[in-house]
């Protein structure tokens, strides 16, 4: 394969992960180049799209690899969202990185599916701060800058008083605060699986020094290598995908029940997890975008849904549907313009399934085609809805 010419958004050219992911790039003959993401001017123009830097039109590269700051996450976006219009491939896309730089929005996305995430709360009203603390478990709490980054803006609450107390105080300061559940098990450790497309190429367990609940290394943290069970490992790669990110530290708490997820990253630092697990985890990132680099990003629904009348659409097979127990090919799909896509079976996901695979009850599959049909498949949405104790006023 040719020499890639790949750039590396970045602030910081001396910083560890920068300079590692450079070396990566170069060691394996490509062309690696940090560009500063405020030097970039967006140039917005009818299938002409353009970069210039330094107020100098941009050349031309083959791939970005994004480590964007959360201080600059906005324009840096922009400029990566600029590079995808321009038809280069990137590391992590643009709308993935700023989903996931809103740890609201981000949990909001994981709720969805079914994997550990920490009860979390988000209000506004002063009369709706207590209630909230109770019903993510009650104290104690973890009280949680959205905005905060490497452990700054994490207060650990130990009573309702203490939380509410500093709840109000952020609020009055305009500043967004996350309440969540303190999950005491994993108190002063947790777990950072660093993804790299639909695997988990290092771990590493994160123990807080003295008295500190944080685990973060910038906290003053200490780190093991570790390896992860299978449940760990497909949770974090889980959690990665569904957020749109290729590129990824997933951090996990050992809960009594299984995996926590607390936050994904999009930018995670390579110090920390390098040094501890001896592993080349910028060149994994470089590997793997060299295998992918040719392959555009789609949007399965934007782009089939053009034909008029065909849809994308996924569903559970009930264990009533007359496609349980039936194979691809005798289920009839086919026949009425369906074609099953993929298979999802208790998170295992089968892939271009042939027309003898079986389709059992409580498999989730995601199909293309006529509009008519799918519709007979799936239910009628109504809102989820938590059993409360208490009577709810609305």
């Amino acid at each position: 394969m040719d020499p890639l010419k790949i750039a590396i958004i970045s602030r910081a050219p001396r910083c560890y992960s920068t300079k590692r992911i450079r070396e990566a790039c170069t060691k394996r003959g490509h062309k690696p180049k940090v560009l500063d993401p405020l030097k970039f001017g967006i140039y917005v123009e009818s299938k002409h799209p353009s970069l210039t830097f330094r107020s100098r039109r941009l050349s031309e590269y083959d791939a970005v690899i994004p480590r964007i700051g959360s201080s600059v996450t906005f324009y840096g976006a922009a400029v990566v969202r600029q590079f995808e219009q321009m038809g280069v491939w990137s590391a992590n896309p643009s709308q993935s990185i700023i989903i996931s730089r809103d740890k609201l929005r981000s949990l909001q996305v994981l709720s969805r599916y079914d994997l550990g995430i920490a009860p979390s709360a988000f209000v506004r009203d002063r009369k709706d701060v207590l209630p909230a603390i109770e019903r993510v478990g009650g104290a104690p709490v973890i009280v949680k800058l959205l905005e905060g980054t490497q452990g700054v803006g994490v207060i650990l609450a130990d009573s309702i008083k203490i939380a509410e107390a500093i709840i109000e105080t952020l609020q009055s300061k305009s500043l967004n605060v996350l309440i969540q559940k303190f999950v005491s098990e994993s108190r002063g450790k947790d777990i950072r699986a660093f993804v790299v497309g639909d695997r988990v190429v290092a771990a590493m367990r994160r123990k807080a020094v003295g008295t500190e609940f944080r685990s973060n290394v910038h906290r003053g943290g200490e780190t093991e290598s570790v390896t992860l069970t299978e449940e760990y490992e497909r949770t974090a790669v889980r959690a990665a995908q569904i957020l749109g990110l290729r590129v990824a530290g997933v951090d996990m708490l050992e809960g009594a029940d299984g995996p926590v997820i607390m936050e994904v990253n999009s930018s995670p630092g390579l110090e920390g997890i390098e040094n501890a697990t001896n592993v080349d985890v910028a060149g994994a990132i470089v590997d793997y975008l060299v295998e992918n680099v040719r392959f555009d990003d789609l949007d399965i629904r934007q782009r089939l849904g053009l034909a008029r009348g065909f849809q994308v659409a996924e569903f559970t097979v009930g264990t009533d549907s007359n496609l349980a127990g039936k194979s691809i090919a005798d289920s009839g799909l086919r026949e009425r313009d369906v074609i099953v896509l993929s298979i999802n079976r208790s998170g295992q996901v089968h892939a271009a399934p042939k027309g003898d695979d079986e389709i059992h009850a409580g498999d989730l599959l995601l199909c293309y085609g006529r509009k008519n049909t799918l519709r007979d498949y799936l239910p009628l949405k109504k809102p989820k809805r938590k059993k409360a104790k208490a009577k709810n006023n609305s």
